[in-house]
């Protein structure tokens, strides 16, 4: 469990509780992690065509990542089942949570404006071309139109260190609105011990 969340959000500076949780895999692993920075991403739904997208470009640059010391983890509120539907496009640890229990630990909402904020329509129609594209070359599934958990669900980032301090925080303000790779390796520089 986080610190004491300031309105509703994880600070800079609050402890996260070490736990355990299972990736869709069905692998057991430490969030944060023991050693280095666990990049904590929350996403929204599985098929999310923005989130599948910025994904890529974490896979594609993923050794970068790992080079700079980082454990990447991402959650979806969906189900385990649905996400597999989507294994493909995901990075290797992705985390199923359908009943948003480590959404509502974190302070990690969902609101109208995910997908009403004008900076959101350019992105969200560049990705469902590139879903709708996939979808025909590669045949993988279409997007959910009525995701289980909704489709208004806001993006969050946290940089946690292995002791459990958050050492940076990003809560999305439309369904764009995550750390960019340039972004998390920035961060891991300037936070690594």
């Amino acid at each position: 469990m986080p610190g004491p969340l300031r309105n509703g959000r994880v600070p800079v500076g609050a402890v996260v509780t070490r736990r355990e949780v299972a990736t869709v895999a069905g692998d057991p692993i430490t969030v944060p992690a023991a050693g280095g920075l666990t990049h904590l991403q929350f996403r929204r739904f599985a098929g999310c065509p923005v989130c599948h997208l910025n994904l890529r470009s974490v896979i594609r640059r993923g050794d970068e990542i790992e080079a700079a010391g980082v454990c990447e983890v991402v959650v979806f509120h969906s189900s385990a089942d649905e996400l597999r539907r989507y294994a493909d496009g995901l990075p290797p640890v992705v985390v199923a949570d359908p009943e948003k229990r480590l959404y509502t630990e974190f302070g990690v909402e969902a609101s109208r404006r995910a997908l009403l904020d004008p900076r959101a329509w350019l992105p969200v129609v560049r990705a469902v071309l590139h879903s709708l594209r996939s979808v025909v070359r590669h045949r993988r599934p279409l997007p959910p139109t009525n995701p289980d958990g909704g489709s208004l669900g806001l993006p969050a980032d946290f940089l946690l260190a292995g002791d459990g301090r958050v050492l940076a925080v990003h809560y999305g303000r439309h369904v764009d609105d995550q750390w960019s790779v340039d972004q998390i390796l920035r961060l891991a520089r300037e936070n690594h011990a």
